[in-house]
């Protein structure tokens, strides 16, 4: 397909895509619209920044045409899940543009930072789309202010980042209450196993749609290292900063705590920047993403978590201020630049305790980034860190996901482990009874570098969702799902 009038959508949606200007479809458009429309279940593999919301978004408002009918009250025909806040309003912004002729057309959003009993008054009459969160989507059932006994399409978009943010259980909850026979959309940008079984477990024939190999990076990205001391971070950013062409630029720290710390010293050294992070209202991320789209705003500082739902064509350049502990979050963070057919930068800083994130995300995008060395009283090139620099290692079992930091070691009495996520840690008792191996203190945030007593075997599983995920050491690969 190379127009969008050859899919063979309804006037009012070709009428408002005409106004948009759009004209070609992109890869995932042109290979999920038809089969979406014939009513298969999809399997949709595709990075941020490819169209995907609109491939399925159209053949939604398609059946919504050709069928026209009245949502039952509390009920929705069409239920669409995302991870965060963010991305979860610009998908129903996204239906209310391309849907702008379809009259009436109710799409209602239910996600959390807002009060709940607005969004309850909206679902009172029934919704032909409902776009929410998991959690807040749960509350608004466990009230009765939503059945979903009547949905005929379910979207499941950017499952893998459902796995990282623990929703898995949520969404098993959630599908169990759904009917049958429906028509199920299952976008990932990554397929690791837990996704694979998820989607399994979900759709019936589905036809598998993949615009691009797992886990790469966009070709029009300029990627580049600067290895350097954490303590130098804060003068290499303004350095940076103001050495770049920037129109405008992401930063990402891995906590929200370094997300306002970051902020504090750009604007110490005359830099004006923000912040976007959990503990923000939904009214400051509004404005603030508002301020950074229209331009007013240049610097913003993010989380990966805050970051995902972050749409703007003008970003060209991302700073990974912090390196990303989980390989596929560099994928997705530089995905936030090279949009709409333009170039971008992706500059990040590599201390010596981020050495082992940095050979993760080599490996996974299959590809040395070059780097510049700008550590003091050190030689040119890349240094291994020492092993009991690695929270993961096989002397301990360290949490390298971030999250809630809980480790348990095979061997190993009680193991404390701190990852490098935005949850306080936890702790959790061992198994076995090794009086010598399993003990293990990692600060977070790139604290002391954490230490493994003698004698502990590598680390056990990870509890994310109710599934358990193996740990591996420094020098074992990362698995993948079957290509």
């Amino acid at each position: 397909m190379t127009n969008f009038n050859d899919f063979g959508l309804a006037e009012p949606i070709l009428r408002a895509l005409a106004e948009e200007k759009y004209e070609t479809p992109t890869p995932i458009q042109a290979q999920t619209i038809p089969a979406a429309m014939k009513g298969r279940d999809i399997v949709g593999i595709a990075q941020t920044g490819t169209g995907k919301t609109a491939s399925f978004a159209l053949p939604i408002l398609n059946h919504i045409v050709n069928y026209r009918m009245r949502p039952s009250q509390k009920a929705a025909r069409v239920l669409v899940l995302s991870p965060t806040r963010e991305l979860s309003g610009q998908i129903a912004d996204s239906f209310r543009t391309y849907g702008r002729h379809i009259r009436p057309l109710t799409v209602e959003l239910a996600i959390g930072g807002v009060p709940i009993n607005r969004q309850s008054r909206g679902m009172a009459r029934g919704a032909e789309v409902l776009v929410a969160t998991p959690g807040r989507l749960l509350d608004l059932v466990q009230q009765r202010s939503v059945v979903l006994d009547q949905v005929e399409i379910l979207v499941l978009d950017e499952a893998d980042r459902m796995l990282d943010m623990g929703f898995i259980r949520d969404i098993r909850k959630i599908v169990q209450m759904l009917p049958q026979k429906r028509q199920t959309l299952f976008f990932s940008a990554t397929m690791p196993k837990e996704i694979t079984q998820l989607a399994e477990s979900m759709l019936k024939d589905p036809e598998r749609v993949s615009v691009t190999p797992e886990s790469t990076t966009v070709e029009r990205i300029a990627q580049r290292v600067i290895l350097t001391e954490k303590s130098a971070k804060p003068g290499l950013l303004v350095e940076v900063i103001k050495s770049e062409t920037i129109d405008r630029v992401l930063v990402f720290t891995r906590t929200k705590h370094g997300a306002d710390k970051v902020v504090r010293q750009l604007e110490s050294s005359g830099l004006p920047a923000a912040a976007i992070h959990g503990n923000k209202s939904q009214n400051q991320r509004e404005r603030v993403l508002a301020q950074f789209r229209d331009g007013s705003l240049r610097i913003l500082i993010a989380t990966d978590i805050a970051a995902r739902g972050i749409d703007v064509d003008g970003i060209t350049h991302v700073v990974n201020y912090d390196l990303p502990n989980i390989p596929e979050s560099y994928v997705h963070r530089i995905g936030r630049t090279a949009r709409a057919g333009r170039d971008g930068v992706a500059i990040s800083f590599c201390d010596h305790e981020e050495n082992g994130f940095l050979r993760d995300i080599e490996r996974t995008i299959r590809i040395k980034i070059p780097s510049e060395d700008r550590r003091t009283g050190r030689s040119a090139g890349r240094s291994e860190p020492a092993p009991h620099h690695h929270a993961n290692g096989r002397n301990g079992g360290g949490n390298r996901r971030g999250g809630n930091g809980q480790n348990r070691g095979r061997n190993g009495g009680q193991g404390h482990g701190q990852g490098h996520g935005e949850q306080r840690p936890q702790r959790a008792k061992g198994h076995g009874g090794n009086a010598n191996g399993g003990h293990q203190n990692g600060q977070r945030n790139g604290g002391r570098p954490a230490t493994a007593a003698a004698g502990g075997h590598h680390g056990g599983g990870e509890d994310i969702g109710g599934m358990k995920f193996m740990q591996r050491g420094p020098n074992r690969p990362r698995n993948h799902a079957p290509r």
